[in-house]
């Protein structure tokens, strides 16, 4: 599958107007709402007993029934920086959580001045969380309160993967080796860089840098089947995109782009260039790519291994599949009319939406009801 996937990799490259868009072999669902009345809710995730945790953007990490209703609000929660795109992201659930009842977070960490993405582990009780350390803050820091990425996975051998955006202004830093703006990074579990990261000696790069050139990626997923690394990120006017992650690649930003700056100028004249990373799938104009899923459950067998990206801008979630030499895609539950922040699949099998508004809500989108005979 990997090596298909690679492939694929090398040869598609899709934009808006060359898409498919109406799946053939697409499962009818039908979605219930959860929980509501969440305040920009940004991250969902599973605990082993079917209860889930939520943040919130604000600060605010809520346990939650499997039923959706919220049991408690978990206090301890290091306070983040709140402004503009800063806040709490990414709650992350550690693989042997069973016998170490340890949690991730991310979150902007001031002050405004000289604020950055930082990652954390905790201890998580029923109503609390103990034992906080500070596992990585990203450096430099940085004066703008935006472009922070801050999505987190955990590979199979226990390394954490966490994005960081290029802070807007300091774009061309995410071609600088040397610091971590713009990046995907891996680390251990502890916080060390991975031992076998591409510049773990530290003479070439950073050596917590997995992969660069990336400007504001907050959408990363890790199939379960494959081991691929996905990775979807903001363009600015166009040229969102969805990346296939392979260590040491360098996927552009900004010396090639799809899009334009917001003054409608050039960020780059260049959309390709040898040595760079080409993504997968482009999105020109922007869909504003969010949180990324990769589907492997029972429940809708006609999606098994295709990917789930949220769409804020375009209030959808895009289904994307292989499709003959390329990639096709569908375009999903317009019908909410809701910006999509995350989505992942349950431990049910069943898929999850988490719509972005100060009035946000956990959805659920299982197989529509079986059509009964009168006959």
């Amino acid at each position: 599958m990997l090596k298909r996937l690679s492939l694929f990799v090398a040869t598609a490259l899709i934009s808006l107007s060359q898409l498919s868009l109406a799946a053939p072999a697409s499962a009818p669902y039908t979605i219930d709402t959860l929980s509501e009345g969440l305040a920009f809710p940004w991250c969902l995730a599973w605990l082993p007993n079917g209860e889930m945790l939520l943040t919130q953007r604000g600060g605010e990490l809520l346990r939650l029934a499997s039923d959706g209703s919220v049991k408690a609000t978990i206090s301890g929660v290091p306070s983040p920086f709140v402004k503009s795109q800063g806040g709490l992201f990414d709650v992350l659930v550690d693989v042997d959580f069973a016998s170490n009842q340890r949690i991730y977070l991310t979150l902007a960490s001031g002050p405004a001045k000289a604020n950055a993405t930082e990652l954390y582990a905790a201890t998580l009780g029923e109503t609390e969380l103990t034992d906080i350390n500070l596992l990585h803050r990203v450096t430099p820091d940085k004066d703008t309160p935006v472009h922070y990425g801050g999505r987190l996975r955990q590979l199979a051998g226990g390394d954490l993967l966490l994005t960081t955006g290029d802070g807007f202004d300091f774009r061309e830093q995410a071609q600088d080796k040397f610091n971590q703006l713009g990046k995907t990074l891996r680390l251990t579990s502890s916080g060390q860089p991975a031992p076998n990261n591409p510049f773990a000696d530290g003479t070439q790069g950073d050596p917590y840098i997995y992969t660069y050139g990336h400007r504001n990626p907050q959408g990363l997923a890790v199939d379960s089947v494959s081991g691929a690394i996905w990775l979807t990120e903001h363009g600015p006017q166009g040229g969102d995109e969805l990346n296939l992650i392979t260590a040491a690649d360098n996927y552009g930003w900004p010396a090639v782009t799809y899009g334009l700056d917001y003054s409608g100028a050039y960020v780059s004249p260049l959309t390709e260039y040898p040595g760079l990373t080409q993504p997968v799938v482009q999105w020109t104009p922007s869909i504003a790519a969010s949180g990324l899923a990769i589907y492997q459950g029972d429940q809708f067998p006609q999606w098994r291994g295709n990917l789930f990206s949220g769409a804020l801008v375009e209030k959808s979630v895009r289904r994307i599949y292989p499709e003959g030499d390329g990639w096709g895609q569908e375009i999903l539950f317009q019908e909410l009319d809701e910006r999509i922040r995350d989505v992942r699949m349950g431990p049910d099998g069943y898929l999850y939406l988490l719509t972005d508004s100060e009035q946000g809500r956990v959805l659920r989108v299982r197989p529509a009801a079986p059509v009964v005979s009168n006959q």
